[in-house]
């Protein structure tokens, strides 16, 4: 009987003396040194890029605001700007594109004024017949001309020379002052200290067109409804069973 202690006690202390040189860590799934270092240092990725900031700035990257820039007109200009954005940093995740159509601008306006006789007589009848008139600041070779009427589509502008040609007024045109085209708006919702700070010191960046401003109160608005609307299928995916 004293033998087989003596034996048991050996085998104890042979598997303790095991377990203690990690050996059995494995087998156990207990750690002999626990979980503390220099596992856990050993563990790190990249351990000296890992600084630790004072309360003061930990503060100011909480800070949020909304910046935004524009309008852009067309899609060549809101690609420009996002390539300045990718440059300095951002991603697309960090800013939203608000889209809007401008329309087009026809007039209705004479043919080239050929004298200043012709002119005076032209301005001497629109007087009387009180149609009102301005005078087309360009291009160079379109002038003198004068513009009788703006209309936001060329349908508009034709029927607007048709009641006027009915007055027997000739020597009229439309003219297409501005063709339709999209405008956007590069909003950055939730720019922290650092990102603002960075967004503000890209204002002399031509593609920028002046830089970024503090959100308009809609902008704002608009720009955190469409945020609340793209973490909605997020949340509800992750809720459901």
């Amino acid at each position: 009987m004293l033998r087989a202690l003596v034996l048991l006690l050996i085998v104890l202390n042979g598997l303790f003396f095991a377990w203690t040189r990690g050996w059995l860590d494995g087998a156990t799934g207990i750690k002999a040194s626990g979980d503390r270092e220099p596992q856990r240092i050993s563990a790190q990725v990249h351990p000296e890029l890992i600084t630790l900031l004072s309360p003061q700035a930990a503060a100011a990257l909480q800070t949020r605001s909304c910046l935004e820039l524009g309008p852009l007109n067309g899609d060549a200009a809101l690609a420009e700007a996002q390539a300045v954005l990718q440059r300095a940093g951002l991603t697309a995740s960090d800013w939203q594109a608000q889209t809007s159509e401008l329309p087009g601008v026809w007039a209705l306006a004479t043919i080239r004024l050929p004298s200043k006789d012709f002119q005076a007589r032209k301005e001497e009848t629109y007087k009387k017949m009180k149609i009102g008139f301005e005078y087309l600041s360009g291009p160079p070779e379109e002038l003198p001309t004068m513009v009788l009427s703006r209309h936001a589509s060329d349908k508009a502008a034709l029927a607007a020379l048709d009641a006027l040609t009915q007055r027997q007024l000739k020597g009229l045109r439309v003219m297409q002052l501005q063709a339709p085209q999209q405008r956007h708006k590069l909003i950055v919702p939730k720019a922290d200290s650092s990102q603002a700070a960075k967004l503000l010191g890209l204002a002399k960046e031509p593609a920028l067109h002046g830089g970024f401003r503090a959100c308009s109160a809609p902008t704002a608005a608009s720009a955190a409804s469409a945020a609340a609307a793209a973490s909605a299928p997020a949340s509800g995916a992750a809720s459901s069973p």
